[in-house]
């Protein structure tokens, strides 16, 4: 039997090929920017500096609870967090019917895409510290890549800054929607596959998760896949303040006067920062749990060492005693048997959290669902 291809068939095919052959190129350009750690002032930091493909691109220094910056002697004053599935989130924007905030980047939800996330870590001297736009344009334009980046975006890409700049920005906002920022290889869901059955206490701590009347952490990590089979993403995008304290070991309090002129005093507001709205003061991102157990330290401060730490949290932080002082580490609390009072005092979420009436071996039991949510399980497995 002979086929007849017609012009338009050939013409939309190619069309088609050519788009995805330019986005695979645009993610290969990105992925070149995101490790090029010559795009810092000085030299020496890169996005993956920050955000290491081996901890779920999260701090590559386990324990420490902020990053240091291509300048030293300076620190920001957040935990960094992890970016695998961070594609997923929407644009920023108000839900009018639940009355919240949804979705956008950073813990605060200042970019409201990827693209505009990726613009801010080269310019912050607390991160990668260029003086400005031209500065990195600049270091593209020699970097070995350079060339590459023509290929994708035409001839004379990289002359006009603000485009430039842009098409950076774009470039590494496409490598982060690559498979490897998406794996879903977790035993999790390799269970909900139907390839593998969770141990008696994974399993009792997934109900515990799930249940309203206990955990209730589905309530914000949403864990079933969704109306067509999608993965679940463990996060429902939205911000809450969560009570937690501020972390005595924050080496942003010692920071220089013109970085926190507040000093030890500084409050870290999140959303009611970044909008100027006290309203949404002290509510920050709700994060994927996908991979948690690889990114300790948690919190936007870095407050909790251990993930059995935040559930013991989670489950009576109205129901101890507060502590004495303010800056009482999460050692300290757990060994008194008592709890710091929030950063942030208003807006606290008390409705879904803070006398979960949890036993011990129940939190066990959530601990270990949550590390079954670790991506490269199935591979772990194979070898």
């Amino acid at each position: 039997m002979n086929f007849v291809i017609s012009p338009l068939a050939l013409i939309l095919g190619l069309a088609v090929a050519m788009s995805a052959a330019s986005a695979a190129d645009k993610a290969q350009l990105g992925q070149a920017l995101f490790f090029d750690a010559s795009l810092s002032q000085p030299a020496g930091q890169s996005c993956a500096s920050c955000h290491d493909p081996a901890r779920a691109f999260s701090h590559p220094e386990k324990g420490n609870i902020v990053a240091l910056g291509a300048l030293p002697h300076l620190v920001g004053n957040r935990n960094v967090p992890a970016i695998l599935y961070a594609s997923y989130s929407p644009a920023f924007h108000f839900d009018a019917k639940e009355s919240h905030y949804v979705g956008g980047q950073f813990l605060d939800g200042r970019a409201a895409t990827l693209e505009e996330q990726a613009k801010g870590p080269f310019l912050n001297p607390l991160e990668m510290a260029n003086p400005d736009k031209k500065a990195v344009v600049d270091k593209v334009r020699v970097a070995v890549y350079g060339p590459l980046f023509e290929d994708v975006f035409g001839k004379d890409a990289l002359r006009d800054t603000e485009t430039a700049y842009a098409r950076i920005a774009e470039a590494l906002a496409e490598f982060q929607r690559q498979p490897q920022f998406r794996p879903f290889s977790s035993k999790y869901d390799a269970y909900l596959a139907g390839r593998v059955k969770l141990s008696a206490s994974e399993l009792r701590g997934l109900r515990l998760f799930e249940a309203e009347s206990k955990g209730n952490c589905a309530a914000c990590h949403p864990s079933r896949p969704g109306p067509k089979g999608e993965p679940p993403l463990l996060t429902d995008f939205t911000y809450d303040n969560l009570g937690v304290p501020r972390n005595p070991d924050l080496p942003f309090y010692k920071s220089g006067a013109r970085q926190n002129p507040e000093g030890p005093h500084f409050v870290d507001r999140g959303l009611g920062g970044a909008l100027g709205q006290r309203d949404q003061d002290g509510k920050f991102k709700v994060p994927t749990l996908r991979n948690i157990a690889l990114t300790a330290p948690y919190m936007h401060n870095g407050y909790f060492t251990s993930l059995r730490g935040v559930v013991e949290f989670y489950n009576d932080r109205d129901v101890r005693p507060l502590c004495a002082g303010i800056l009482t580490s999460e050692a300290e609390a757990r060994k008194r048997k008592c709890w710091p009072a929030p950063e942030v005092i208003t807006n606290v979420n008390r409705e879904e959290m803070g006398r979960l009436g949890l036993s011990d071996r129940e939190i066990d039991d959530i601990v270990a669902f949550l590390e079954t949510l670790t991506d490269g399980w199935m591979i772990e497995s194979v070898h």
